[in-house]
């Protein structure tokens, strides 16, 4: 298969896989989700989704949360882990977002990634899902696929947003970040992996993975 042959392939596979696409954290305008998105930091995505409603039930909106002290919020967010640096980012975007922005979250990543806390990633996550504009947030599932199936070669995040980006049409680079993270999760994941299951890799994986990983299974 030539690499646009691999690409339109596992389009094809993902789209079949995922034609409808749940948005993993829960929110309901882009502030809860840029709360929620800063949350998931080295966390789980079922563990925020805990937290977010106990911290919501309290302030849901930056003027609220600013009513807060950042005791308060560590307080709340403790068990999602970072807390102490995630609370002071919780407290300090809130504050430049009503003295700033009138409360608005502003749609463009350059502007985002000023806030405390807030990196590349999460601003990338914000814009796609809660604005639909373009962008391509690549958390460790992505990073990790990408690599397998020989569309970067993994060095760096940075390196393997540049290489999705290049290889995957704008339109679809919203639609495609989800279905890459749930097909993580399902049929790709780091541990407890089962080549068996994962019909991507199988069929378009990087020789020196399925190396790899067939050698691997032969020493158990």
């Amino acid at each position: 298969m030539t690499k646009a042959e691999k690409v339109a392939f596992t389009i094809a596979k993902l789209k079949e896989l995922y034609p409808t696409i749940p948005v993993p954290l829960d929110h309901k305008d882009p502030y809860t989700l840029l709360i929620a998105v800063l949350l998931s930091a080295q966390s789980t995505d079922v563990r925020v989704n805990k937290i977010t409603p106990l911290l919501f039930e309290k302030a849901d909106n930056p003027f609220d949360m600013i009513k807060l002290s950042v005791d308060e919020i560590r307080d709340i967010i403790r068990p999602v882990g970072l807390s102490p640096m995630k609370s002071k980012g919780i407290y300090g975007l809130s504050k430049i977002l009503v003295e700033k922005y009138d409360g608005i979250v502003p749609k463009k990543i350059e502007l985002l990634e000023e806030f405390p806390a807030v990196g590349h990633k999460t601003a990338s996550v914000v814009v796609s899902q809660a604005f639909g504009i373009p962008a391509f947030p690549v958390d460790t599932h992505i990073h990790r696929l990408l690599y397998r199936w020989g569309f970067t070669n993994g060095k760096n995040v940075v390196q393997t947003e540049k290489d999705a980006k290049r290889l995957f049409p704008k339109e679809i680079w919203n639609d495609l970040h989800l279905q890459i993270i749930w097909y993580g999760r399902e049929y790709s994941p780091a541990r407890a992996w089962d080549l068996d299951k994962d019909i991507i890799t199988k069929t378009i994986g990087r020789k020196k993975v399925l190396e790899d990983y067939y050698k691997t299974k032969k020493s158990r």
